[in-house]
């Protein structure tokens, strides 16, 4: 747990840390990290879609429903998500529903995002809860674990 002196740089780390750990086992490398007002880290996950033979198994979704889980409540306003890419729309909406405060993120998903790129969520009236988010924290080390992984299966 990082506390204290932690940075917004640390927390994406971590999340970078749990990308790997997705890499390694052959899923997308998105990995996710979510703290709480204390500075906490309450939850981290990475995709594992292909392990859980579930296609909602996004790295955010995960983190979430740890994160709900223990605080024991559907909505964590006063948590942040820091995620290596840019999340796509189904795991924008989770975050919205959720009442995530903020989200910090890597790359952008020009493709398939869903915050700021592609349909651009973020500015749709369909949201309820409308976070804020911190883009390209660390997006070269993002980009480079995606571009490897997607590389080597080419």
């Amino acid at each position: 747990m990082l506390q204290n002196n932690t940075t917004s740089l640390d927390y994406m780390r971590l999340a970078l840390e749990q990308a790997q750990h997705a890499y390694e086992a052959e899923e997308v490398p998105i990995g996710a990290v979510i703290v709480d007002a204390t500075g906490a880290v309450i939850a981290k996950a990475y995709n594992q879609t292909v392990k859980l033979s579930d296609p909602t198994a996004h790295a955010e979704i995960l983190a979430i429903r740890e994160a709900c889980r223990l605080i024991g409540a559907q909505r964590i306003p006063e948590c942040d998500l820091y995620v290596t890419l840019e999340p796509c729309p189904m795991c924008t909406s989770a975050i919205s529903f959720a009442r995530i405060r903020h989200v910090y993120f890597g790359a952008e998903d020009v493709k398939s995002g869903g915050l700021v790129s592609g349909p651009c969520l973020s500015a749709s009236a369909a949201l309820h809860h409308k976070t804020g988010f911190t883009k390209n924290l660390l997006a070269a080390e993002s980009t480079d674990l995606l571009q490897r992984f997607f590389k080597a299966r080419r």
